[in-house]
């Protein structure tokens, strides 16, 4: 007679699991991460191998040491945290600095909540937010592009201010960046968040793996058209127009990689919605109202703080639910 083993459900198994997913993130972030260092020097590089690999060993150090895990493997996670971190920093910043920042980012971004799926905010955020206040300088000081001298340093190129530092600083009128520098990447700013052709370019990559929706892109990009088309169209010499508020900064990094981060964003198709306007709402706050030109990482971290309300009115009713009613 022919016995079976019963192991504990799920039986039905899927072939994907976390490495797969983070590797296909690292793989769409090669583009940009790569372009980086063409318009901003060869320290751009060293930055995102620092994020990908200090990312790792740090785990691995909270992991086996203080977490006692001694069977620990890594899922990749820690690498995708530090090459987004490395994105959202200036090439300005001391790799020391970073060092410190990355630590923050995973310690009391992610471990200290658990470690990956029990974080609320997104780690890397975290660790940005960290910086600009620790480091404040080197975090908003931006190098001119130099495409294509990756042999520059950052110490030997000139510095210049963004496109939202001028708007927020002489007003529309003062911008004299035209839409392809933006939309193609040849502006100031941080790491990773100037080319946006490359980073759309990765992102259907993720769409094509099926790793990501459009829910979340779509609503905080469109809320940020919205709103920016009615500042524009009152006062044209001092707002940004549209295309402008969607192309400088951070807000397509932000919406393409950051927002929609599996673990820290909301999983329902309506939650998923209303977390993009959210975030789009209170980027436009800051940009138009704050005394900082940009809004895109604290308007997330902002609404991940809200995820889990989000998806309690959000959660599908159960089949049937609400009783039977009584007769008489």
């Amino acid at each position: 007679m022919r016995t079976f083993e019963v192991i504990p459900a799920p039986h039905i198994k899927d072939p994907d699991d976390v490495q797969k997913i983070m590797r296909d993130v690292l793989i769409s972030l090669i583009p940009v991460t790569v372009f980086s260092g063409f318009i901003f020097g060869w320290y751009a590089w060293v930055l995102a191998l620092v994020g990908i690999f200090g990312g790792e060993a740090i785990e691995y150090v909270i992991m086996r040491f203080f977490r006692k895990q001694k069977n620990f493997k890594s899922d990749g996670s820690a690498s995708v945290t530090g090459l987004l971190l490395a994105l959202n920093v200036s090439v300005k910043l001391p790799f020391w600095a970073f060092l410190i920042g990355l630590a923050f980012a995973l310690i009391v971004g992610k471990h200290i909540y658990g470690g990956l799926g029990t974080n609320p905010f997104n780690p890397a955020l975290v660790g940005r937010a960290f910086l600009l206040m620790s480091f404040p300088t080197a975090m908003t000081s931006w190098v001119k592009p130099s495409f294509p001298k990756f042999w520059l340093s950052p110490w030997d190129v000139q510095t210049t201010a963004t496109p939202l530092g001028i708007l927020k600083e002489h007003g529309y009128s003062a911008v004299h960046t035209g839409y392809l520098k933006l939309f193609f990447g040849n502006v100031g700013g941080s790491i990773g968040e100037t080319s946006a052709f490359l980073l759309i370019l990765g992102f259907i990559y993720l769409l094509i793996r099926k790793r990501v929706s459009l829910h979340i892109p779509l609503s905080y990009v469109g809320t940020v058209f919205v709103i920016s088309s009615i500042f524009w169209a009152v006062n044209p010499e001092k707002y940004g127009d549209p295309i402008f508020h969607i192309l400088a900064g951070g807000l397509m990094l932000g919406a393409l990689f950051m927002a929609t981060d599996m673990v820290t964003s909301p999983i329902t198709p309506k939650g998923k919605v209303i977390f993009g306007i959210g975030c789009g709402l209170i980027t436009m706050v800051i940009r138009l109202m704050g005394a900082y030109p940009e809004g895109v990482s604290f308007s997330i971290l902002i609404m991940n703080a809200f995820v889990p309300l989000i998806e309690s009115a959000t959660r599908p009713k159960k089949f049937g639910y609400g009783g039977v009613k009584k007769n008489g």
